[in-house]
């Protein structure tokens, strides 16, 4: 029953705890719509230094003070789309974690779309060309010639006489055999 109580406890506080961020409180604005704006923003700008965690997540040095670059330019009055062109200009294109779908990050937005198809007709044009010409190239691996089924017939009859060098005699239980090299 306490395992139960004590389980039930770590799951809901698991549910209920809200996501760490890494802002610190003195960089929240006073204004909670400026804030949330903030937010919002920092989670779609790239840490600099941790590369895969928006600079809302990072506790990275560069990653503070862009975020307090974010709230001082939101605090100077400009727009959501103000602020991170500013951000571009100023780092590139890879400071964003969802690049804009520009021509030179057409590769990047079309790769993986283009390449699932191209594995779907891979598998496709190998499914044609193997029900084109059903098994004949497999069955002709599988029979034997003549000298090999003569040879097989050698080892079984030799590996079934007892004077056979193949043939192993049965080792007692608790013997250990052993050879000797000369």
């Amino acid at each position: 029953m306490k395992r139960l109580l004590a389980s039930a406890l770590a799951v809901f506080l698991l549910i209920g705890s809200a996501p760490a961020y890494a802002v610190q409180p003195d960089e929240i604005m006073a204004d909670p719509a400026k804030e949330a704006r903030a937010r919002d923003l920092s989670r779609e700008l790239r840490c600099m230094v941790c590369q895969n965690q928006s600079i809302d997540d990072s506790e990275a040095p560069l990653a503070r003070d862009l975020r307090l670059l974010v709230r001082e330019r939101i605090a100077a009055g400009d727009g959501d789309a103000q602020v991170i062109d500013f951000l571009v200009a100023r780092y590139g294109e890879f400071v964003l974690l969802k690049p804009r779908f520009n021509p030179h990050t057409l590769l990047l937005w079309l790769l993986p779309p283009l390449a699932l198809v191209g594995g779907g007709l891979a598998l496709w044009a190998a499914s044609r060309r193997r029900s084109k010409f059903p098994d004949t190239e497999d069955q002709a691996l599988l029979k034997l010639t003549a000298e090999e089924e003569a040879r097989l017939e050698r080892l079984i009859a030799a590996e079934s006489s007892p004077e056979s060098p193949l043939a192993h005699p049965p080792i007692a239980s608790g013997t250990v055999s052993a050879k000797t090299s000369g």
